[in-house]
């Protein structure tokens, strides 16, 4: 009579060990949700709204440019608790130029139309011109609130090994609930210098 009540707690222990294990290894090499804690993907990611972030596929997919990615900050470039994660959409890929000028980004001399960003019209920050080539192995991120966004015209590029994963669907609060949809970008805006880049004024 003893041993069922032993048995059954012993049981009770190996699931939620078990149930432990597999959570870890999903949040570990598969997907983990995050917390939505700065402006800067306004309007596409409010404050405190949670996303779903796929750290599998990156594994066998390279990132593509429009995905939005969660990755760790450069140094003493964290907002908030300490190791907090950014937040940001790929605009440049390794060898690409990019430039920002007249209100606009140019990805190797093509003209970026991103209807997505939370600044449509131009303004005094984004007519600055500046310009950036994509070093191997990182990428050039951009917020889509560009006005209220750390990022690579800030900081540089990031290390494409410090990058989480990608945030492919929001799923709370319930009403936002929806994949995170990689824009299409039209030729002949690719990887690499692909076309001339236009005189920075």
């Amino acid at each position: 009579m003893t041993r069922r009540p032993l048995g059954c707690l012993f049981e009770i222990v190996e699931t939620l060990v078990l149930t432990l294990i597999i959570f870890f290894v999903i949040q570990t090499f598969v997907a983990q949700p995050y917390r939505v804690e700065q402006m800067s993907m306004e309007n596409t990611l409010q404050p405190d709204q949670y996303v779903l972030v796929d750290k599998l596929t990156p594994r066998f997919a390279p990132y593509s440019r429009g995905d939005i990615v969660v990755f760790q900050p450069p140094a003493g470039w964290s907002e908030g608790p300490e190791n907090t994660p950014f937040i940001k959409r790929v605009i440049g890929l390794p060898g690409d130029t990019i430039e920002v000028h007249d209100g606009a980004v140019w990805v190797n001399g093509t003209k970026l139309d991103e209807p997505y960003t939370y600044d449509l019209q131009p303004t005094t920050a984004s007519q600055e011109p500046a310009k950036w080539i994509v070093p191997s192995g990182q990428l050039f991120v951009m917020g889509d609130h560009r006005e209220a966004s750390a990022d690579s015209r800030s900081f540089g590029t990031i290390a494409i090994s410090n990058v989480i994963g990608r945030a492919w669907l929001r799923y709370w609060p319930l009403s936002t609930f929806g994949i995170l949809q990689t824009p299409t970008y039209p030729a002949p805006v690719g990887n690499g210098h692909a076309s001339p880049s236009p005189a920075v004024p």
